[in-house]
């Protein structure tokens, strides 16, 4: 089995490396990977500039390659012809916080992991919940080599990527999960520089969720380790009928 890993928090960032390493056993691990932090940048794709990628070292002495853009273009030019051989599965994280509810539209790390499908590829995401520094990525890792040796055993259906989550410490079981929903309490934060010239960061208190049973944040919440399986088409099929009768209705 051949397994590209990448992440959003940088090619140097210790979830990757847990991550590489749990993996290793399935077989050969190629890295690509953003050369700098992308978290939060979601499914971006650069087409205005050159995309560059340059030979790095792990921590643990293995080679890797880090990229200039965003996880999305790690994975897009991995999966185009930079890596030769034909890959299996993409695997991205260990993101060390959870990306549940919403998050997956802002999150770099799910997004890798959509690419993965856009191409064709089985994709996993994976993060775990967890506000401590340094983070403990164990149960995380561990849970993605299952994932990922199951796949290798069962395949996925074409189009669905994995988002796992894993709670910080030991876990209480598995959960397959549906989308949850998180609630953001951001603020706009107005200061000024020096010369008197407002500009901006938003902030805010940090996210919570609504714990209903069956999603994500549940499982989370109550130590579980959570997959929840995505899929790209975003249409809202229930909706269809409402729109059908607005037409209709309009043209009366």
């Amino acid at each position: 089995m051949h397994i590209l890993l990448t992440n959003d928090d940088g090619v140097t960032a210790p979830g990757l490396l847990a991550l590489k390493q749990a993996l290793e056993p399935l077989g050969r691990i190629t890295v690509v990977a953003p050369a700098r932090n992308y978290s939060a940048a979601g499914h971006r794709k650069t087409m205005h500039k050159p995309l560059r990628l340059e030979p790095v070292q792990l921590d643990d002495g293995s080679p890797a390659w880090a990229c200039s853009g965003a996880p999305s273009d790690s994975v897009a030019l991995a999966l185009l012809g930079f890596v030769k051989d034909r890959i299996d599965l993409v695997v991205s994280g260990i993101n060390p916080h959870a990306n549940i509810g919403q998050d997956l539209t802002y999150s770099g790390t799910v997004t890798a992991a959509m690419e993965a499908v856009i191409a064709g590829v089985p994709g996993v995401a994976v993060s775990v919940d967890e506000a401590r520094r340094p983070a403990d990525y164990a149960t995380a890792a561990r849970a993605a080599a299952r994932v990922a040796g199951l796949i290798a055993q069962h395949g996925l259906p074409p189009g669905l990527a994995l988002n796992l989550n894993a709670p910080p410490g030991p876990a209480q079981g598995w959960r397959a999960t549906r989308q949850g929903r998180r609630i953001y309490r951001d603020a706009l934060v107005e200061r000024h520089d020096p010369r008197g010239k407002p500009y901006y960061w938003i902030g805010g208190e940090a996210p919570t969720g609504e714990a209903i049973e069956g999603t994500d944040f549940w499982a989370l919440a109550n130590g579980f380790i959570s997959v929840t399986p995505l899929q790209l088409d975003l249409t809202a099929h229930a909706a269809l009928p409402i729109l059908e009768r607005w037409w209709a209705d309009s043209a009366a």
